[in-house]
């Protein structure tokens, strides 16, 4: 993904309106943030941890979604859960069921859709090894790094697809 600036992030945003768009907390580290292995650049919103976004590049042009946390009930640190986009295997809390608001009119009457993601948002570093889940998250796969970023990929468009339904 290529590096993107504030005026970028906040245009880019199809599920809230413009003012939200305005008012969302943005990433405190965008400079340091390892842009050539990034598939998408996801955070969550320093001032209301129940609320993250997500940016990537599609088509050409920047697509953010708006997601809120569902603060679900703490499992057992022996219980595992896998994102759905990058399918790392986490303990405790590391995968959060996030949902967003559909774009048009299944939107404005509060249609949303949901999916588990890892709850820091590092899907692109899990699947390219440069981040290990706490407790030993991968799965043994004969996949390469280059599949595993095409799978994230996959399964990132086609959630973005059901937001845009």
């Amino acid at each position: 993904m290529r590096p993107v600036n504030e005026s970028d992030i906040r245009a880019s945003f199809v599920n809230c309106s413009k003012g939200e768009a305005k008012r969302l907390g943005l990433p405190r580290d965008p400079d340091e943030r390892p842009w050539d292995d990034l598939d998408f650049l996801g955070w969550r919103d320093p001032g209301a941890p129940e609320r993250a976004y997500l940016v990537t590049e599609r088509d050409g042009r920047l697509v953010g979604v708006a997601l809120r946390v569902t603060s679900g009930a703490q499992r057992a640190f022996t219980s595992r859960s896998m994102c759905s986009l990058c399918l790392t295997t986490h303990t405790s809390g590391g995968v959060a069921l996030m949902t967003a608001r559909r774009t048009g009119e299944a939107g404005r009457q509060g249609n949303t859709v949901g999916q588990y993601l890892c709850a820091d948002l590092a899907c692109s570093l899990y699947a390219r090894g440069k981040r290990e889940a706490a407790g030993g998250g991968l799965v043994d796969e004969s996949l390469t790094p280059e599949e595993k970023v095409a799978r994230v990929r996959a399964n990132l468009y086609s959630f973005l697809d059901k937001v845009a339904g």
